[in-house]
């Protein structure tokens, strides 16, 4: 890449996602690349623990990047940038499950994506991790989509609603019966925090 290339890259990366939307609504390239740049990870963490396995995970955010890039003339501002892109990409882990459950069922080696202990495996939390994956993986879409978008992802229940396109009330209730399987399935009290490890942000 060209030093010119370089400087535009690094100028569009300092901008807020709303003015790079804009920017890559209009054909800049770069700014395309910045704001997918930008999610990605949080995309991934989102696919991850929907999809749970890590290789359809990587699929799911693929194929949500390409969407929102494809579909980016659709974004229209009235949310942020972050709650569309969450909304694209939960929608792309939805068809990636329904392309799964087509598929045959993978061994356990498979499923969990590791067939020996690893650095991730040993470190640590990383069995809660796999606790709370393996619990995930027992909930119904319909719950497992909102506790995510809350516990991992942090939206508010407005957001939740927005991206999951449901009435507040309705993701109120998803959540407290989500949370409620997991700390069952968990063998656990929820107290002060949700049963992912996430602790629960105040509701105004």
């Amino acid at each position: 890449m060209s030093s010119a290339g370089r400087g535009r890259r690094s100028t569009t990366e300092g901008l807020p996602d709303d003015e790079l939307a804009a920017a890559a609504k209009a054909g800049d390239r770069d700014a395309l690349e910045s704001l997918l740049r930008r999610h990605h990870d949080r995309l991934y963490a989102l696919a991850r623990r929907l999809v749970g396995n890590p290789d359809d995970a990587l699929d799911a955010t693929q194929d949500a990047l390409l969407a929102i890039s494809r579909g980016l003339h659709r974004f229209d501002g009235r949310s942020s940038f972050g709650t569309w892109a969450y909304r694209v990409a939960t929608n792309a882990c939805f068809d990636e499950l329904r392309r799964r459950r087509r598929r045959p069922e993978p061994t356990e080696e498979e499923a969990t994506g590791v067939s020996a202990p690893t650095a991730d495996v040993v470190a640590e939390g990383a069995a809660r991790r796999l606790d709370v994956d393996a619990a995930l993986a027992t909930l119904p879409d319909e719950f497992r989509a909102p506790v995510v978008l809350r516990d991992l992802c942090g939206l508010d229940y407005a957001e939740i609603a927005e991206v999951l396109e449901l009435r507040p009330g309705t993701v109120r209730s998803r959540i407290a019966r989500g949370r409620a399987a997991l700390a069952e399935q968990l063998g656990e009290d929820e107290g002060n925090h949700s049963p992912t490890g996430e602790r629960r942000r105040r509701q105004g």
